[in-house]
């Protein structure tokens, strides 16, 4: 999503990478990189976010499993580990991020991006705006799957991140 907001001239104030702890050690490598890129066009680097326990300390989703003794799961109360450890820890960002507080008090919505790319459509369809939010989803947007992703990313000249998926 990145690169293609470079590739079609678009800016954003705003991205984040929310952290279940539990990515591949090549996405983590890969964050340096893409920051390196969007600075060097013009744009704020990736925010790394986390779930925090209320003492503020960072929980992780393999921390979490062991100390609850169970598996991410819906039948162990969990909405998804997306809900949980991606949406969370960046709505309460979002939440407390100065340029939405500002556009919510004048009556205004903040556009919010989503990565989903154009084989994922089924997903999308699950979202709706809200009072704070205008959804977007450009990848959809562009007819992006994952085929043009890869080719946007080599286009760039950067390397290829690898998929993001908790392990």
């Amino acid at each position: 999503l990145a690169v293609g907001m470079v590739e079609h001239g678009e800016s954003y104030d705003l991205a984040m990478f929310a952290d279940t702890g539990g990515e591949r050690p090549e996405l983590y490598a890969y964050q340096s990189i893409l920051s390196d890129y969007l600075k060097l066009h013009g744009l704020p680097p990736v925010m790394t976010v986390w779930k925090k326990r209320a003492n503020q300390t960072r929980l992780m989703l393999e921390q979490d499993c062991m100390e609850q003794k169970n598996l991410p799961s819906v039948a162990y109360g969990y909405k998804t580990c997306s809900q949980k450890y991606k949406i969370q820890p960046q709505e309460k960002v979002l939440n407390n991020w100065q340029p939405a507080i500002e556009e919510w008090k004048a009556g205004r919505k903040v556009v919010k991006l989503i990565g989903y790319d154009a084989g994922e459509k089924h997903r999308a369809a699950r979202y709706a705006g809200d009072d704070k939010y205008d959804l977007r989803f450009p990848l959809i947007e562009w007819e992006w799957g994952r085929e043009e992703c890869i080719a946007a990313i080599k286009r760039a000249g950067l390397p290829q991140p690898g998929k993001s998926a908790c392990f």
